[in-house]
């Protein structure tokens, strides 16, 4: 299972687990608060985190970190590579064919259009809880989670990255549309060249 805080102590327990990691992040939040109110930005905030947290949590993934404008959530199984990836791409689909035709319809002379950024990695992850008593919260150690937030800060010319682990696992349902591969191979260079993937292919639901 996914632990809960509660199921971690703050001396030297641990709880190690296999794990599909995602973090799906607000592009350019940083240009939405210093040019707009804080409370249109808070909507936007709030909406998309909203948004991603109930996408996440309907393909059976657990949420377990909120970190400013992005949110973390775990999926574990047999098909759990296949669920994260799933819901990085409905959570495109909220993004243009839910949230901002609405926030269009709500402030028509708004310039804003939000971006996001999804990032999708797997591999055993340790999960510790750090801090003081009265002042703590799990931190989850491994790769994936390194790699799922670094993935983040990517090109948001696409919206989903995720780790050659991941696509290679991937059910063929989220491989291809019509034949054709929704996503393309590259070398992430900051990275010692590794295999990644991106995508700006959306699941409607």
């Amino acid at each position: 299972m996914v632990p809960e805080d509660s199921d971690v102590g703050l001396g030297n327990d641990a709880a190690d687990i296999e794990a599909a990691i995602i973090y799906a992040d607000l592009s350019d939040s940083t240009k939405l608060v210093d040019n707009y109110k804080d409370d249109y930005a808070a909507e936007q905030y709030k909406t998309f985190l909203k948004c991603s947290s109930k996408i996440i949590r309907a393909e059976g993934g657990h949420i377990r970190s909120f970190d400013g404008d992005r949110v973390m959530g775990i999926f574990i199984g047999d098909s759990k590579n296949t669920s994260a990836a799933r819901a990085a791409l409905k959570i495109n689909y909220a993004v243009k064919h839910i949230i901002e035709p609405a926030r269009k319809n709500q402030y028509p002379n708004s310039n804003y259009v939000m971006k996001h950024v999804v990032g999708v990695d797997q591999s055993k992850v340790m999960a510790i809880r750090a801090g003081i008593r009265g002042a703590n919260d799990l931190a989850w150690i491994g790769r994936a989670p390194n790699y799922a937030a670094k993935l983040t800060a990517m090109d948001d010319a696409f919206s989903t990255w995720i780790s050659g682990r991941v696509y290679d696992s991937l059910d063929d349902s989220l491989k291809y549309s019509s034949g054709k591969n929704m996503w393309e191979e590259r070398s992430w260079t900051a990275m010692n060249n590794v295999r990644i993937y991106r995508s700006n292919y959306w699941w409607s639901f």
